[in-house]
């Protein structure tokens, strides 16, 4: 491990990691600053301790790039278990709809009501979750036996496919903007169907632009962090956010980009979501993301990460 402070403030970037079931998100943060000695480190995303899949951790300035991967699309394969309900949508809780002996749906029949939530939809958290309800968690409110009423959210389904149909359990592929709570839609699948469903597993198949393909095993990862070679999985901050445009900079725009200063926009530039874009320098790294200015054609830096 490398102790130049110095050198290690400058390390930025993220590590795309497979998590393991049984840790939560943050136990996978503090492995990730245990390991690297750098103790600037966040998630993109919370993956429950009983999931498991793709976890974005950003290490270094690059966590400042963490509401825009944050706020990334996720896949997911996600195992639905019918014929029973409980009070958290999972395995975890106590049967609300005790478990039928007998099931009665067919696998067309779970298609067409799986289809029925393809879009965008509005979609109430499980009560047993992490969203804050008057300032408080809502799964401490609703272990302490108080109710929990949370507001519907508007959420975007982009496809939802059956992939294996085993009944009771069928492995379902979900593709859906951040913020989704798969426990509810099975949950609420269950509901139509009559029969109940609650979630028995969950697999995250990708983060953004990031894949099962790009993701580590925490396991081989702590192993390099021993061996002191762990740089060699460390993503470039450039290319956290690599399915956005980017625009080159040259060396005097870097400089104008690093001290805050607009850039003139080509008529040929095209933003991104939110009207921004990467700033990348002729070496590949990422200097900025930038916000158009469409009244005098110009690139303001939004947020500059290299110095």
């Amino acid at each position: 491990m490398i102790d130049n402070q110095d050198i290690k403030n400058a390390i930025s970037g993220a590590l795309v990691v497979d998590k393991p079931i049984g840790m939560t998100s943050h136990d996978v943060v503090n492995a990730i600053r245990y390991g690297t000695g750098i103790r600037r480190a966040g998630h993109t995303g919370t993956l429950d301790p009983r999931a498991s899949g793709v976890l974005v951790i950003l290490v270094g300035p690059a966590v400042r790039l963490s509401e825009y991967v944050s706020a990334s699309d996720k896949r997911y394969q996600a195992i639905i278990r019918m014929g029973a309900s409980t009070d958290t949508f999972d395995s975890d809780g106590r049967f609300t709809r005790p478990p039928e002996s007998a099931l009665n749906v067919t696998e067309s029949q779970f298609d067409e009501v799986l289809q029925k939530f393809v879009g965008e939809i509005e979609q109430t958290p499980p009560p047993y979750s992490a969203v804050k309800l008057r300032g408080r968690r809502a799964y401490d409110m609703a272990r302490r036996g108080e109710q929990v009423e949370l507001a519907p959210r508007k959420i975007s389904v982009y496809h939802l496919e059956t992939l294996e149909w085993a009944p009771p359990e069928v492995v379902v592929d979900v593709h859906c903007s951040s913020g989704t709570y798969v426990r509810s839609l099975a949950n609420d699948i269950g509901n139509i169907l009559g029969c109940g469903g609650y979630l028995v597993g969950l697999r995250r198949t990708k983060s953004g632009r990031f894949s099962l393909r790009d993701a580590t095993p925490l396991r081989k990862l702590q192993e390099a962090f021993r061996a002191g070679n762990w740089y060699q999985y460390l993503i470039p901050a450039a290319e956290a956010l690599g399915d956005w445009p980017a625009i080159e900079l040259n060396p005097d725009q870097v400089e104008d980009v690093k001290h805050g200063h607009r850039i003139p926009a080509n008529p040929a530039d095209k933003p991104g979501i939110s009207n921004l874009v990467r700033g990348v320098s002729m070496a590949g790294e990422l200097v900025a993301l930038m916000e158009l200015d469409h009244t005098n054609s110009e690139w303001q830096p939004k947020k500059v990460f290299y110095s």
